[in-house]
């Protein structure tokens, strides 16, 4: 997701004082506001910053927020989230919006969700992992979710350093292709597939393409430990419409209508994926969109035998894909 996300997160306030949501609503009529209160519904109070950043029509074309390179800026602590799973993305404290990254440890290496920018990964990702305990050298894959600079910008730097082999959709390895020449890229190396299994060690996560956020988006499915208690991962590889503000996206065989339905199919196929897996934790690949923020002083605090804050429930990932599609089918019809 680019990083002009920040003029997207603006609106959050919009969608304070929502009711909670224990049910995925049921299908609307086909309209913009009952599709709008549909994501409004399934958003309760958990997910208002994603249905403020998906439903409102104001935010179709946000400003971009300065590229930021001082540390200062974008630098956060790394985080153990599970027992297998560490948090390694940026601070929102002066970007918000700024991108995420995780690190799945297995008895074989590390791999990597996201890369971040080039100039945060060597800080973030690889001097993240040596905070906590890891050799960056056993960054065995890096799996970049789609082919925008805030998650494949680092990707050159783990392969050049560290011979990390590279994942993306063979759609967003074209897309890379097409990125401004000052970006750096990495050299195109495992096409990966839809339902495609990765094993390293003792753990083994699943790939699915989900186009629309790109034209290759990968979502993930990730098991993770936390104590004796195993869970599943669900992690949608990409959110915003940015079709509406990047015309890269439109072409003469792809319209903005051909990306909202795209999109739409893609968070209801993943949704069903989820709900047959029994995924029970959700994580963005924007933190602000997770509520990571918000979870990690209960994390900081927790004591044994607590309940585990991103443990949020089979219903509650469900809803947030739902908040997903009702905000895309609502789009959809505005352009009518």
């Amino acid at each position: 997701m680019k990083v002009h996300l920040l003029g997207l997160l603006s609106a959050v306030a919009l969608a304070t004082g929502l009711g909670s949501a224990n049910v995925i609503a049921q299908s609307p009529a086909d309209t913009v506001e009952a599709h709008v209160a549909a994501a409004k519904a399934a958003a309760g109070t958990d997910y208002t910053t994603v249905f403020s950043a998906l439903c409102d029509p104001t935010l179709v074309a946000p400003a971009a927020p300065p590229n930021v390179r001082d540390r200062s800026q974008w630098y956060a602590e790394p985080v153990k989230v599970f027992d297998n799973l560490y948090f390694l993305g940026q601070s929102q404290s002066s970007t918000p919006g700024a991108p995420s990254a995780w690190a799945v440890s297995t008895s074989d290496g590390v791999i990597v969700l996201d890369t971040l920018f080039d100039y945060s990964v060597e800080g973030q990702i690889v001097d993240g992992l040596k905070k906590l305990g890891f050799n960056p050298a056993q960054i065995k894959y890096a799996i970049v979710g789609h082919g925008h600079f805030d998650h494949s910008g680092g990707a050159k730097y783990l392969q050049d350093h560290f011979g990390t082999r590279v994942l993306l959709s063979a759609a967003d390895w074209d897309w890379l292709d097409g990125n401004p020449p000052s970006q750096p890229r990495p050299k195109r190396d495992i096409v990966a597939t839809d339902g495609q299994t990765l094993t390293l060690g003792d753990t083994t996560l699943t790939l699915y393409v989900t186009p629309g956020h790109t034209p290759g988006t990968i979502s993930t499915l990730i098991p993770v430990k936390d104590g004796g208690r195993s869970h599943i991962v669900a992690q949608f590889g990409g959110t915003a419409f940015n079709w509406l503000r990047d015309k890269r996206y439109i072409t003469k065989d792809k319209s903005e209508r051909i990306w909202f339905e795209t999109y739409s199919s893609s968070v209801r196929r993943f949704r069903d994926i989820v709900e047959k897996a029994g995924a029970d934790v959700l994580i963005a690949n924007h933190s602000v969109f997770d509520g990571f923020w918000t979870k990690l002083p209960v994390l900081a605090t927790r004591r044994s035998g607590d309940p585990h804050p991103y443990v949020v429930g089979k219903d509650s990932v469900k809803r947030y894909l739902t908040v997903l599609d009702e905000c895309a089918k609502a789009g959809l019809l505005r352009l009518k």
